[in-house]
C-alpha cells in the first residue's frame, strides 16, 4: 500500500475516518466492557491495543478491530468462572488457536460454516445481551440475579416494584437519539451523542444519586496502559481450552464475515489466513494490557468505509483517537448512568438480531430450520459453546443426510444399454449380464453412510452371486 501510493492519496481521508470511527467506537467499547462484567477502561483498552494490530497486521484494507457485542456473554461466563486471570489466560490460549487457523491455512474453511448456524447463535446472543440490560435499563436494585436466561426473567418480574422511573426515561431518551440520530447527520453515531445529552442531565438536574453510574458501580476508573501478567496454573491449562477455543472460532467466524462484508463494499479481496493471524496477535497482546478478547467488528468497520476509510492507516488513527481519550478524558467516562449504557445495548442486540433474516430462513428446507433453531435455543438457555458444537455436529449430519438421498443405487439383472451411456455416434451391442452375476451401479458420492444402503440392497436379493460387479463410474 505504501509502495502503490494508496496511503499518500488517500492520507486525509483516512485520518478524518480514523477520528469518525474512534468517536463511534467509544460508547461501544465501554458498553461492552460493562456488560461483560468488566471495567469500562477495559473495552476502551482492547479496542485501543487490539483495534491497532488488527489494522497493522491485518489482511483487510479497512477492517476495524475491537471488543464486539458477540464476546460479551463469553467473556461474563468466563469472568464469573474463572475470574480476571482465568479471562486474561482464555484469550491469549484463543490468540495462539487463531493463529494457528491462518498458519493452517484454515480462513477459507471457516467460510463454509453453514449460514442458519451463524444466524442462530448471533440472534441467540443478541437476545441475551438485551436481557441482560433489563436490571439497568429499568433501574431495579435486584441483589442478586442469576445467570441462567429464565432466571434473569423471573427475577426481573419479581423486581418490577423497584423500578427506577428516572432510569426508565434516561434509556427511552438513549434509544430515541440512536434511532433518530441518523435521519439528522449519519457522521456523527447516534450513541455518543445519547452519552453526550444525557450524561450532564444526570450530573447537574437529576438529585444525586437518583440514578446508579458508572462510577457508583465501579469505583474509580484507571486510565493507564500497563501491562497485566496473570499468575498461571499449569496443571490448570486444560480447564481454559473449552472457552478459548470458543473465542477462537467465534472471533475467526466474526473477522471473516466483517471483511467478506467490507470487501462487498470496496471490491476489494481480503487474505483470509492473514487476518487470522493478525486477530491471533492482538487476541494475544489486548489481555496482556487489561484488554478482552477482539475480533473484527462490522458496525465500525462500515462507519469506516462510509467516512472514506481506504488503507489501515484509518483504523490505527481510531485506536489513537481513543488512546488519547482514554489518557485525559476518561475520569470523565464515571458520570455515564448505567441506563444510558443499557440504552446504547438494546440499540446494539436489536441490530445484531438480524430477525428478518432470522425469519426469512423460517421458509427454508426442514434441515437449515432445525440447524437454525437448536442453535438459537442452545445459546438462549444454555450457553454459546454449546450452542456451536451441537450445530456443527447437526450441520454435518444433516448435509450427510442430504448427500445420501442424492446418491442412487441400482441394480442391473438383463442388460446393459452402452448408447445410454456413450456421446459416441456408431452404434453398441448391449451388454448381456450372464448367470450368477450381479451389476450394482452407483450414481452420486459414496461413503461410509451410502455403504450402509448398499449392504441393504444387497441383502433385499438374497442369494449370494458367484460375481459381484460395482460400475462407479458415475462416482464424484
Amino acid at each position: 500500500l505504501i509502495k502503490d501510493g494508496s496511503v499518500k492519496k488517500n492520507l486525509s481521508k483516512d485520518i478524518l475516518a480514523g477520528i469518525v470511527v474512534g468517536i463511534v467506537a467509544l460508547p461501544l467499547a465501554i458498553a461492552f466492557a460493562v456488560a461483560s462484567g468488566v471495567s469500562p477502561e477495559k473495552g476502551i483498552i482492547t479496542a485501543i491495543v487490539a483495534g491497532f494490530l488488527i489494522s497493522f497486521f491485518g489482511g483487510s484494507r479497512v477492517q476495524i478491530g475491537g471488543p464486539t457485542g458477540a464476546f460479551i456473554i463469553i467473556v461474563y461466563g468466563i469472568v464469573n468462572d474463572y475470574g480476571l486471570d482465568g479471562m486474561i489466560i482464555s484469550t491469549i490460549f484463543a490468540g495462539v488457536i487463531m493463529i494457528g487457523f491462518g498458519m493452517l491455512r484454515l480462513g477459507t474453511l471457516l467460510k463454509f460454516i453453514p449460514h442458519p448456524l451463524i444466524v442462530g447463535f448471533t440472534s441467540g446472543i443478541a437476545l441475551t445481551i438485551f436481557s441482560t440490560q433489563i436490571s439497568s435499563a429499568l433501574g431495579l436494585t435486584l441483589t442478586d440475579v442469576p445467570g441462567s436466561f429464565i432466571g434473569k426473567w423471573g427475577a426481573y418480574f419479581g423486581g418490577m416494584d423497584t423500578v427506577n422511573w428516572y432510569a426508565v426515561g434516561i434509556t427511552v431518551v438513549t434509544v430515541l437519539i440512536a434511532v433518530y440520530m441518523p435521519k439528522i447527520t449519519s457522521r456523527v453515531p447516534g450513541s455518543f451523542v445519547a452519552i453526550l445529552v444525557v450524561t450532564p442531565i444526570v450530573a447537574f438536574l437529576l438529585p444525586e444519586g437518583a440514578v446508579t453510574t458508572i462510577g457508583s458501580e465501579f469505583g474509580e476508573i484507571k486510565c493507564n496502559l500497563t501491562p497485566v501478567f496473570p499468575s498461571i496454573e499449569w496443571d490448570q491449562l486444560s480447564h481454559y481450552l473449552q472457552p478459548a477455543m470458543t473465542i477462537a472460532i467465534l472471533g475467526a467466524i466474526e473477522s471473516l464475515l466483517s471483511a467478506v462484508v467490507a470487501d462487498g463494499m470496496i471490491s476489494g479481496h481480503h487474505r483470509s489466513n492473514t487476518e487470522l493471524i493478525a486477530q491471533g496477535i492482538a487476541n494475544i497482546a489486548s489481555p496482556l494490557f487489561g484488554g478482552i478478547p477482539a475480533t473484527g467488528a462490522i458496525a465500525r468497520t462500515m462507519a469506516n468505509i462510509n467516512n472514506g476509510g481506504k488503507t489501515p492507516v484509518a483504523g490505527m488513527v481510531h485506536a489513537v483517537v481513543l488512546l488519547l481519550i482514554l489518557l485525559f478524558l476518561m475520569p470523565l467516562a464515571q458520570y455515564i448512568p448505567m441506563a444510558c449504557l443499557a440504552g446504547v445495548l438494546v440499540i446494539v442486540s436489536y441490530n445484531m438480531s438480524g430477525w428478518r433474516t432470522f425469519k426469512a430462513l423460517l421458509k427454508n428446507p426442514k434441515s437449515d430450520v432445525t440447524v437454525l433453531l437448536i442453535t438459537f435455543f442452545l445459546t438462549v438457555i444454555f450457553d454459546l459453546t454449546i450452542a456451536i458444537e451441537v450445530g456443527l455436529v447437526i450441520a454435518c449430519v444433516l448435509f450427510m443426510h442430504r448427500v445420501m438421498e442424492t446418491t442412487e443405487i441400482s441394480v442391473i439383472k438383463d442388460e446393459i444399454n452402452l448408447n445410454e451411456e456413450s456421446n459416441s455416434k456408431e452404434d453398441e451391442e448391449n451388454l448381456s449380464i450372464p448367470k450368477g452375476v450381479e451389476v450394482y451401479e452407483i450414481n452420486g458420492p459414496y461413503f461410509f453412510g451410502i455403504a450402509t444402503k448398499f449392504e441393504e440392497i444387497m441383502s433385499r436379493l438374497g442369494d449370494r452371486p458367484k460375481v459381484r460387479i460395482i460400475r462407479m463410474r458415475k462416482v464424484p
